[in-house]
């Protein structure tokens, strides 16, 4: 196992090819005033998996593909199952 960064994030974007934006959310506690603070990020990510939108991935740091590609989809943990209607009128 090598020592590359692995987070796990949700898809939240498929229009391009062969490329994925994954949304990042991590949870964590202010250092001085202790409240729970949330925070998201937005990577684009190479896709070899045809991830669908919902789906929840593992992205591991890579040498840069493009100029905002520097993540690899690893692995899908979940896979979203969507039903014919959703995402109508969004």
């Amino acid at each position: 196992m090598n020592n590359r960064r692995r987070l796990t994030g949700v898809v939240t974007s498929n229009k391009m090819d062969k490329t994925v934006v994954v949304e990042i959310t991590r949870t964590y506690r202010h250092p001085l005033y202790k409240k729970t603070v949330h925070s998201s990020k937005r990577v684009k990510a190479h896709d070899e998996q045809n991830c669908m939108i919902g789906d929840q991935v593992q992205i591991v740091e890579s040498k840069p593909i493009s100029k905002e590609k520097h993540w690899v989809v690893e692995t899908v943990l979940k896979r979203e199952t969507r039903t014919a209607d959703a995402g109508v009128g969004e």
